[in-house]
């Protein structure tokens, strides 16, 4: 973790965005069936345990007391069911306000890293939402902010997204300049945290190695994105696919089973199995 000195950069970049945020993202509700008196924590917890039951509507309420009061866990939730239109409609620009408030309220608390994983989260939201802007909203897609964004997060924090989304924005030049070697660095420390769209883009790259200027390793390329392909979410695998039939078919029948024992190795290792397959 760097000095709070450095954490707090992230804070400005974060307060340049919209300014002061208009209005309360957090008020509270009259009507609600938690008491508004109850600490932060005892609210933060009645809203867990209500969300785990399913009664959304109630762990909303309570949410939305606890983050009124300061409650960075709460507000980090309500954050995500903005963004999800998980028990409210989605409201990414909502929820965009409540994840710069996080960061915001964290460089006002120098030398505090208690909440560093919210913190991170947040900041990793808001590249996310930068990337691509929020329609009908003050959020326009601004592609250098979203990269200082993400280096803040991966850099300071080891986030794995943000290390995953900064290398394919270095690839590619999205942001700033690209630069193939840096990008495979970024992919490489998200792919060794088990981010699988790291691992998979970055055996593509190490396939032929032309592109990142290193010699090329078709069978730990390969066999790399063998092992995203299986681990992948439905989302992920449409695109990880394409790229490991694409390398597939040009792979030697000896660079194909040495990938695919690899492969197997790896997810055995991972999941403590040991593979019966001869």
């Amino acid at each position: 973790m760097r000095t709070s000195s450095s954490f707090l950069s992230v804070s400005i970049l974060a307060l340049t965005l919209l300014g002061s945020v208009g209005g309360s993202a957090l008020a509270l509700d009259p009507a609600a069936r938690v008491n508004p008196d109850a600490g932060p924590l005892e609210l933060f917890s009645f809203g867990f345990k209500a969300y785990q039951r399913g009664e959304k509507v109630e762990a909303f309420e309570a949410l939305r007391y606890a983050a009124d009061k300061g409650h960075p866990g709460a507000r980090w939730k309500l954050g995500r069911m903005y963004a999800e239109g998980d028990g409210v409609p989605e409201n990414d620009y909502e929820a965009f306000k409540i994840f710069e408030q996080i960061v915001r309220d964290q460089g006002e608390e120098e030398g505090n890293f208690t909440n560093a994983a919210y913190v991170s989260s947040a900041v990793v939201a808001l590249a996310d939402y930068l990337r691509v802007g929020i329609s009908g909203s003050p959020v326009a897609v601004d592609l250098q902010r979203a990269r200082q964004f993400y280096f803040h997060a991966a850099s300071y924090f080891g986030d794995a997204k943000a290390q995953f989304e900064l290398g394919r924005m270095t690839l590619n030049g999205e942001g700033g300049k690209a630069n193939p070697r840096q990008a495979a660095r970024w992919l490489n420390l998200a792919a060794e945290k088990g981010n699988v769209g790291a691992a998979a883009l970055l055996g593509y790259l190490l396939f032929d190695g032309d592109r990142i200027s290193l010699p090329a390793q078709p069978v730990r390329g390969l066999g790399m994105l063998t092992m995203a392909l299986k681990r992948a979410s439905p989302r992920d695998e449409k695109w990880i696919r394409p790229l490991q039939e694409e390398i597939f078919a040009i792979a030697s029948e000896s660079e194909r089973r040495t990938a695919l024992a690899y492969a197997e190795q790896q997810i055995a290792s991972a999941t403590g199995v040991v593979s019966t397959k001869n």
